[in-house]
């Protein structure tokens, strides 16, 4: 019995198979609890210990091939916590894992909300240095000179308020991996300074003079077309050939809706636990629904109607009607529009709204507001579900400020 337990023990433990010449129930069962595949007893016929042993050595080989296959399922259907089971989504994981043990920089494009964080933290952890920082920017949240100061750090007293010594994100990633999200939007004097911290792995603070090496593999994120910014002269082009060494691109939603499935029972699950909620698979009508709506604002916008509908059950599923209502017919959301500037409206943005309030300046406050609300004022948030920059979301919201003012004031 000990010899069993040590054998089995081992890194690769071998097959143990049990002879005895005091053979009884009470001993057979010990040793298979033990892990031995199988007892005999003396006398051996060892015809029999001969088919014992094939035996054996094929139910091995079956369980490796079970284990191999149960891994490529996974791998399959999952990276890092990204699901996807469509063909959409293979090339995405397979690049991934290629990507991510190199230092090549990568440019993740797609809409919002298809989970371009989620990409960039994998090749991250993925990438053979997960012990080390990955540190995130988001660049359309911050002003140029903020933007500047956040990424290479700055001086005592380089401008007006540097009451001390700042430390860029460039050198808080040193050794790991730094994240620049929404890329498109910065200004021409960042992507100069950008372009030789990529090429020359060095940095210099703001209101400073001394370079300083810093040793950072580089993701960047879009969801505008960075070669059309090119043609117009808004991105430098040496800049995107730097960023664009390899490019992953994440298919909206409803191009990958055989994920639906995948996607919302693993959300089900998360939002549940947060929630203090028991976990509620969806009913077939419910499932039926969110197949048959287009989802602009994609993973991210599926997810929130998942919550509502966790947060809403008081039945054994999550029935179609613990849903948004804003999901029955697959229509989109009241006041949202994808992929489309403010200035114009969609048709969609426009169901459901009463007609007394098809006005542009009506529409476009409305639209704000509810972007605003769902982001739970998040302006970054609100921005990306209306599908503009935080600083176009800005300049909207002081307008629309501007002219409650002037009301106000006419008699």
């Amino acid at each position: 019995m000990d010899l069993i337990q040590q054998a089995l023990a081992l890194s690769q433990p071998p097959i143990c198979i049990m002879m005895t010449a005091y053979g009884s129930v009470d001993t057979a069962v010990e040793a298979m609890k033990q892990g031995a595949y199988d007892f005999v007893t003396k006398p051996l016929n060892l015809d029999e210990v001969e088919i014992l042993i094939k035996r054996a050595l094929k139910s091995r080989k079956i369980e490796k091939e079970n284990v191999e296959l149960k891994r490529q399922v996974e791998r399959k259907y999952t990276i890092d916590g990204i699901l996807g089971q469509s063909e959409n989504m293979k090339p995405v994981f397979e690049m991934i894992e290629q990507v991510a043990p190199t230092r090549a920089t990568v440019l993740i494009d797609g809409e919002s909300g298809t989970g371009k964080e989620l990409v960039a933290r994998a090749i991250h952890n993925l990438s053979g240095r997960p012990k080390a920082k990955l540190v995130t920017v988001h660049c359309a949240a911050l002003s140029p000179n903020v933007l500047e100061s956040e990424l290479f750090g700055h001086e005592k007293g380089a401008f007006t308020g540097a009451a001390e010594k700042r430390i860029g994100r460039f050198e808080l990633a040193d050794g790991g991996t730094l994240f620049l999200d929404e890329i498109g939007e910065i200004d021409a004097n960042i992507q100069v300074k950008l372009l030789r911290a990529l090429g020359e792995q060095t940095i210099e603070r703001v209101g400073g003079s001394k370079p300083i090496h810093v040793d950072v593999r580089v993701v960047t994120a879009t969801n505008k077309d960075l070669a059309a910014l090119v043609k117009e002269g808004k991105f430098r082009e040496d800049l995107y050939w730097r960023l664009h060494v390899v490019r992953i691109h994440l298919p909206p939603l409803r191009e990958r809706k055989s994920d639906i499935p995948l996607l919302a029972d693993a959300f089900l699950k998360e939002l549940a636990e947060l929630n203090n909620k028991p976990y509620k698979p969806l009913s077939e009508e419910a499932l039926q629904a969110l197949l048959a709506y287009d989802w602009p604002g994609n993973v991210r916008e599926l997810r929130a109607v998942l919550e509502h509908g966790v947060v809403m059950c008081n039945s054994a599923r999550v029935g179609i009607k613990n849903l948004p209502p804003s999901l029955m017919g697959g229509a989109a959301p009241a006041f949202y529009i994808p992929r489309s500037p403010l200035g114009g409206i969609h048709a969609n943005a426009m169901a459901n709204t009463p007609a007394v309030d098809l006005n542009l300046e009506t529409m476009e406050r409305r639209m704000i507001d509810e972007a605003l609300s769902r982001a739970g004022d998040n302006r970054t948030e609100a921005a990306e579900l209306l599908g503009i920059s935080r600083r176009t979301l800005q300049r909207k919201l002081k307008e629309m400020n501007r002219v409650k003012r002037i009301r106000r004031a006419q008699p």
